[in-house]
């Protein structure tokens, strides 16, 4: 099996790293476009099945070459390329995956189902923690209800000593793409309808194990991806929240109402600003890149069971890897995106098109290759808790 990892930044390095652990993986294909990354990649994961290639994503004829020679590509970049990702390897005939996180790429990618099935491709958007793990793990508890009520997604990516970062909070992936899951609306199921609501709206307590205590979750874009069309006219209530530190939610919310996330150039002194691009730079400058994270997950799926009422839950919390020197949320992400990018190789999915994880992966042997990758999964069932 032979595979595109393209980007080796944090999540492209984590995606590498499980590939090449792969018994039936021949090579591993790198593609960024800093020499420095593949340099640091290679100097870290010394491995004869990994090659580096420097390539500028946006170099078309480069990059259908490297699809060309390979089964299944990933992309690991920022979401906004993952559509012209998508249709280059439609010409090439390459499978792909991507991490995705922003709905509008991802209705675009899904435009190309007919195409893909005559082409006979697979492309899975949105693989990596939420959207990605959580739905799977959301859909193998759904699975076993007879009538289900609701599905609930709550995730945190988080430094694990939050009062040595500012704002409790420190760089677990893209800046960009933090900006766009506060700032973009988000898509749920209330009362078995589609709605659309703001980012950082419906703030709520979440309870988890010491050292964490009572923590805030609340709205946010992108993680929730096709969920709500699979499920529509099946449960009553479907959403997406991220998990926080208390108090992250509102120093966020007053930055988005003072125009910190706006695109549009305001006119100052010295000249126009683009107010988001202010906020990515001072972010990126402020929030530190390397301290040791956590990855908390929870997903609550409520339903009736031979006609009596069951929530199961599903409860995560995971730390970093520093010996194999992969954060919780590089775990989290990439793991998922590696297993079935080495499901699709291996014909575990031989469905062809633009697909949903939801409605695709197999979720047993999902669950049993993270179970393998030491990622501990706790489901447990209960009566049902009331829920604000």
């Amino acid at each position: 099996m032979k595979f595109l990892v393209l980007g080796a930044g944090k999540m492209g390095y984590a995606v590498a790293y499980d590939l090449i652990r792969g018994a039936k993986v021949e090579k591993v294909v790198v593609a960024d476009s800093s020499t420095d990354n593949l340099k640091e990649l290679v100097k870290r994961l010394p491995d004869e099945k990994i090659i580096p290639v420097e390539l500028d994503v946006t170099n078309e004829e480069e990059l259908a070459q490297l699809m060309a020679e390979i089964d299944v590509a990933v992309s690991c970049i920022t979401y906004k390329h993952n559509y012209e990702l998508a249709k280059i390897a439609l010409a090439t005939k390459t499978h792909f995956i991507d991490l995705g996180g922003n709905e509008e790429i991802v209705a675009k990618e899904f435009m190309l189902d007919e195409l893909a099935k005559e082409q006979g491709v697979t492309i899975i958007p949105d693989l990596g923690l939420a959207p990605g793990l959580v739905s799977l793990l959301a859909v193998s508890a759904a699975e076993s209800f007879d009538e289900i009520y609701d599905i609930r997604l709550r995730v945190g990516g988080l430094p694990a000593n939050p009062d040595e970062c500012f704002m409790d909070y420190c760089q677990v992936f893209s800046i960009d793409g933090l900006i766009n899951e506060y700032n973009e609306d988000c898509t749920v199921l209330r009362d078995g309808k589609i709605f659309s609501v703001p980012s950082l709206s419906d703030n709520e307590s979440i309870e988890f194990p010491r050292p964490f205590g009572t923590m805030e979750a609340f709205n946010t874009s992108g993680g929730i991806s096709t969920l709500p069309q699979s499920y529509l006219g099946r449960v009553q209530h479907l959403d997406y929240k991220t998990i926080r530190y208390p108090g992250h939610c509102d120093a966020i919310h007053m930055l988005k109402e003072l125009g910190m996330m706006s695109k549009e150039p305001v006119e100052t002194a010295s000249g126009p600003v683009v107010p988001r691009d202010l906020l990515f730079k001072l972010l990126s400058d402020k929030l530190p890149k390397d301290e040791p994270d956590v990855v908390l997950v929870r997903v609550m799926v409520s339903g009736l069971k031979d006609k009596k009422p069951v929530q199961i839950i599903w409860d995560c919390i995971d730390y970093a890897d520093q010996a194999a020197g992969l954060t919780a949320m590089m775990r989290m992400t990439a793991f998922p995106a590696s297993i079935v990018a080495q499901m699709i190789a291996r014909g575990d999915i031989t469905e062809r098109g633009v697909l949903r994880q939801e409605t695709t992966v197999p979720t047993k042997l999902f669950l049993a290759e993270m179970d393998g990758r030491g990622i501990r999964l706790q489901m447990t069932e209960r009566a049902p808790a009331h829920i604000k």
